[in-house]
Protein backbone atom coordinates (compact mmCIF):
# COMPACT_ATOMS: atom_id res chain seq x y z
CA UNK A 1 0.00 0.00 0.00
CA UNK A 2 2.54 2.45 0.44
CA UNK A 3 4.78 1.61 -2.52
CA UNK A 4 1.18 2.45 -4.62
CA UNK A 5 0.94 5.59 -2.77
CA UNK A 6 4.72 6.63 -3.05
CA UNK A 7 4.66 5.91 -6.74
CA UNK A 8 1.18 7.95 -7.09
CA UNK A 9 3.32 11.45 -5.65
CA UNK A 10 5.52 11.00 -8.76
CA UNK A 11 2.43 10.83 -11.36
CA UNK A 12 2.28 14.22 -12.96
CA UNK A 13 -1.47 15.56 -13.09
CA UNK A 14 -2.64 16.70 -16.80
CA UNK A 15 -5.29 17.12 -19.35
CA UNK A 16 -5.40 16.41 -22.70
CA UNK A 17 -7.56 18.85 -24.68
CA UNK A 18 -8.70 18.33 -28.30
CA UNK A 19 -8.82 14.32 -27.41
CA UNK A 20 -10.43 12.44 -30.69
CA UNK A 21 -11.74 8.81 -30.45
CA UNK A 22 -8.72 7.60 -32.30
CA UNK A 23 -6.17 8.98 -30.18
CA UNK A 24 -7.49 7.78 -26.56
CA UNK A 25 -5.97 4.11 -27.09
CA UNK A 26 -2.32 5.34 -28.14
CA UNK A 27 -2.26 7.96 -25.32
CA UNK A 28 -2.81 5.04 -22.80
CA UNK A 29 -0.69 2.47 -24.60
CA UNK A 30 2.22 5.10 -24.36
CA UNK A 31 1.46 6.59 -21.16
CA UNK A 32 1.18 2.91 -19.61
CA UNK A 33 -0.35 4.74 -16.52
CA UNK A 34 3.00 6.67 -15.86
CA UNK A 35 0.93 10.17 -15.48
CA UNK A 36 -2.30 10.89 -14.18
CA UNK A 37 -3.99 12.12 -17.77
CA UNK A 38 -7.84 13.49 -18.46
CA UNK A 39 -8.72 13.08 -21.64
CA UNK A 40 -11.46 15.54 -22.84
CA UNK A 41 -12.97 16.48 -26.45
CA UNK A 42 -13.30 20.09 -25.54
CA UNK A 43 -10.56 22.45 -27.52
CA UNK A 44 -8.42 24.74 -24.84
CA UNK A 45 -9.55 28.07 -24.95
CA UNK A 46 -10.87 30.97 -22.01
CA UNK A 47 -13.75 29.03 -21.49
CA UNK A 48 -12.32 25.41 -20.52
CA UNK A 49 -9.01 26.49 -18.92
CA UNK A 50 -10.74 25.38 -15.70
CA UNK A 51 -10.53 21.96 -16.56
CA UNK A 52 -7.23 22.45 -15.96
CA UNK A 53 -7.43 23.39 -12.31
CA UNK A 54 -5.28 20.91 -10.09
CA UNK A 55 -3.02 19.90 -13.03
CA UNK A 56 1.04 20.73 -13.94
CA UNK A 57 0.31 20.23 -17.64
CA UNK A 58 -2.03 20.57 -20.53
CA UNK A 59 -1.73 18.38 -23.94
CA UNK A 60 -2.81 20.25 -26.68
CA UNK A 61 -3.17 19.81 -30.31
CA UNK A 62 -3.33 22.46 -33.23
CA UNK A 63 -6.77 23.19 -32.81
CA UNK A 64 -6.39 24.86 -29.37
CA UNK A 65 -5.22 28.50 -29.51
CA UNK A 66 -3.05 28.67 -26.72
CA UNK A 67 -3.17 32.88 -26.58
CA UNK A 68 -1.82 34.66 -24.02
CA UNK A 69 -4.99 35.10 -21.89
CA UNK A 70 -5.19 31.88 -22.07
CA UNK A 71 -1.59 31.18 -20.88
CA UNK A 72 -2.07 33.90 -18.01
CA UNK A 73 -5.36 31.84 -16.38
CA UNK A 74 -3.46 28.50 -17.09
CA UNK A 75 -0.66 29.92 -15.21
CA UNK A 76 -2.61 31.54 -12.21
CA UNK A 77 -4.12 27.94 -11.79
CA UNK A 78 -0.82 26.45 -11.60
CA UNK A 79 -0.28 24.74 -14.49
CA UNK A 80 3.85 24.67 -15.84
CA UNK A 81 3.73 22.61 -18.90
CA UNK A 82 2.27 22.71 -22.27
CA UNK A 83 2.98 20.03 -24.41
CA UNK A 84 1.59 19.91 -28.03
CA UNK A 85 1.12 16.41 -29.54
CA UNK A 86 1.94 18.14 -33.26
CA UNK A 87 5.39 19.31 -34.32
CA UNK A 88 3.32 22.89 -34.74
CA UNK A 89 3.72 25.23 -31.82
CA UNK A 90 2.35 28.34 -34.00
CA UNK A 91 -0.98 28.04 -31.95
CA UNK A 92 0.66 28.64 -29.00
CA UNK A 93 1.88 32.36 -27.49
CA UNK A 94 5.39 31.80 -26.55
CA UNK A 95 6.28 35.07 -25.30
CA UNK A 96 3.46 35.12 -22.93
CA UNK A 97 4.49 31.26 -21.99
CA UNK A 98 8.06 32.44 -21.35
CA UNK A 99 7.15 35.41 -19.28
CA UNK A 100 4.82 33.23 -17.11
CA UNK A 101 7.77 30.73 -16.88
CA UNK A 102 5.88 27.60 -18.60
CA UNK A 103 8.03 25.23 -20.32
CA UNK A 104 6.15 24.26 -23.76
CA UNK A 105 7.53 21.05 -25.88
CA UNK A 106 6.43 20.04 -29.35
CA UNK A 107 7.02 16.71 -30.81
CA UNK A 108 10.05 16.63 -32.94
CA UNK A 109 9.91 16.24 -36.72
CA UNK A 110 12.76 14.30 -36.47
CA UNK A 111 10.99 11.46 -34.10
CA UNK A 112 8.46 11.58 -36.93
CA UNK A 113 10.98 10.25 -39.62
CA UNK A 114 10.02 7.01 -41.54
CA UNK A 115 6.90 6.85 -39.61
CA UNK A 116 4.09 5.60 -41.69
CA UNK A 117 0.13 7.29 -41.87
CA UNK A 118 -1.22 4.11 -39.40
CA UNK A 119 1.90 4.50 -37.06
CA UNK A 120 1.40 8.08 -36.30
CA UNK A 121 -0.88 8.07 -34.16
CA UNK A 122 0.99 6.20 -31.48
CA UNK A 123 4.40 7.94 -32.61
CA UNK A 124 2.50 11.27 -31.52
CA UNK A 125 1.68 9.94 -28.29
CA UNK A 126 4.60 8.45 -27.53
CA UNK A 127 7.09 11.50 -28.19
CA UNK A 128 4.22 13.48 -26.10
CA UNK A 129 4.67 10.98 -23.15
CA UNK A 130 7.92 11.25 -23.57
CA UNK A 131 8.49 15.30 -23.42
CA UNK A 132 6.27 14.68 -20.52
CA UNK A 133 8.48 12.65 -18.32
CA UNK A 134 11.11 15.26 -19.42
CA UNK A 135 9.57 18.04 -18.01
CA UNK A 136 8.66 16.18 -15.10
CA UNK A 137 12.12 15.74 -14.10
CA UNK A 138 13.49 19.14 -15.08
CA UNK A 139 15.34 17.46 -18.20
CA UNK A 140 16.23 18.93 -21.60
CA UNK A 141 14.10 18.65 -24.16
CA UNK A 142 16.18 18.70 -26.80
CA UNK A 143 14.98 19.19 -30.13
CA UNK A 144 11.14 19.02 -28.68
CA UNK A 145 11.79 22.11 -26.98
CA UNK A 146 10.31 25.26 -27.73
CA UNK A 147 11.94 27.27 -25.03
CA UNK A 148 12.38 30.98 -25.39
CA UNK A 149 15.81 30.50 -23.41
CA UNK A 150 18.17 27.74 -23.23
CA UNK A 151 17.76 24.80 -20.70
CA UNK A 152 17.85 25.73 -16.86
CA UNK A 153 20.39 22.97 -16.64
CA UNK A 154 23.88 23.19 -18.41
CA UNK A 155 23.67 20.10 -20.63
CA UNK A 156 26.10 19.29 -24.37
CA UNK A 157 24.33 20.82 -26.68
CA UNK A 158 22.03 18.33 -28.52
CA UNK A 159 20.66 18.77 -32.59
CA UNK A 160 18.53 20.74 -32.66
CA UNK A 161 18.88 22.79 -29.93
CA UNK A 162 20.63 26.45 -29.62
CA UNK A 163 21.28 27.41 -26.32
Amino acid sequence: MLILMLSNQFRMRVVAYSIKSSEKEPLAIANHKKHDITLISNSLGPETVGYAAGKEAVIVFTDDIVSAAVINKLADIGVKYIATRSTLTSHIDQEAAAARNIKIANVSATSLLAISPAELPLALARETIINLDRLQQDRCLGSACVCSRACDQVKPQQPGHEQ
